[in-house]
């Protein structure tokens, strides 16, 4: 039985506690917060109390034999240090995506991991969802590919705190919020993963009062097709994501999590297929991690992915200034 502790206390920590409920093989022992009280708290409302130990000292939750890995979901200005500590206390490391900001802090982390003898995974549920695989099983009916646009455009209801002159973290430059961190990267790692990595990457977006992108556009180029990628914290889309081909067209419903495809032919004609319901959207993740630890398994592809995905997200913050 893995022994996890959690590091953060967001509503995405607790997501992912539920998806561990629901996977054999791991448990939460320890949740670790800066702030005892508040930890209590969220122990208590996420479902753990008499199950697991709140700690508000990383150092002490980092010694402790009885914890064998560590899901590290702080802020993203904080994931490098936390994780490389972790890692370098014998911990297996699951971290939320972004993993890092950069790719170059990426390939030090998974260096160390590599080093320590310990598994190192980014918790990315869109590469561990079903629909991904669906997805590329459609691919080859459309033709060639031209053009693909996949967007994950969802108004942040704390952007009106970000208005009222508050701070939020999400939008917090210091902590490395900001559209393409939070969402845009569901739609670069979905488009390495189907496609690889892109020749060229231009990019443009929107800063908004905090200092940070709220919103943005990166256009990708690949050998005989173009990929343009929006993400924005600060607007809404309806439109489904779209892989265009010489035959037909696909609609993707929800790029992070799909539950719909529909396949629209030159003849008019179209087919959409629902997909099965996730017993939980992190399921998939906490799977995968769970196999990677037990099996002392190889990493390499997953970690790559994110290394290519951080890649793409460089030149985008590179060329928009925000590098």
């Amino acid at each position: 039985m893995i022994r996890l502790a959690t590091i953060g206390t967001s509503s995405i920590t607790r997501s992912l506690i539920d998806a561990v409920g629901l996977v054999d093989g791991i448990t939460v022992t320890t949740v670790f917060s800066r702030d005892e009280d508040r930890g209590r708290r969220f122990v208590s409302s996420a479902g753990l109390a008499g199950v697991a130990s709140v700690v508000s000292d990383l150092g002490e939750l980092l010694a402790d034999p009885d914890v064998d890995a560590v899901y590290v979901a702080s802020p993203n200005s904080l994931h490098a240090e936390q994780a490389l500590a972790a890692v370098r206390a014998g911990k297996h490391v699951l971290v939320e995506k972004p993993a890092v900001t950069t790719a170059e802090a990426w390939e030090r982390l998974r260096c160390e991991a590599c080093d320590h003898g310990v598994i190192l995974l980014e918790a990315m549920r869109t590469e561990y969802d079903p629909a991904l695989d669906v997805v590329r099983e459609v691919i080859p009916s459309l033709g060639t590919i031209r053009r693909v646009r996949l967007s994950y455009e969802k108004r942040s209801s704390r952007y009106d705190q970000v208005l009222a002159g508050e701070r939020v973290n999400i939008f917090d430059p210091a902590l490395a919020g900001g559209a393409l961190l939070d969402l845009g990267v569901y739609c670069i790692h979905a488009l390495v993963s189907l496609f690889g990595e892109p020749l060229h990457v231009q990019a443009a977006d929107v800063t908004i009062a905090s200092g940070v992108d709220g919103a943005g556009t990166a256009l990708c180029t690949y050998p005989g097709f173009v990929a343009e990628v929006c993400y924005s914290k600060i607007t809404t889309s309806t439109l489904p994501s779209e892989i265009q081909g010489e035959l037909g067209t696909l609609l993707v419903n929800g790029i992070a999590s799909p539950t719909s495809l529909t396949v629209q032919r030159l003849d008019a004609t179209s087919t959409t297929r629902t997909l099965p319901p996730l017993r939980h959207t992190l399921d998939g993740e906490v799977q995968r991690f769970v196999e990677l630890v037990e099996e002392n398994g190889d990493a390499t592809y997953d970690q790559d992915l994110t290394a290519a995905t951080l890649r793409v997200m460089d030149t985008i913050r590179r060329v928009t200034g925000r590098a």
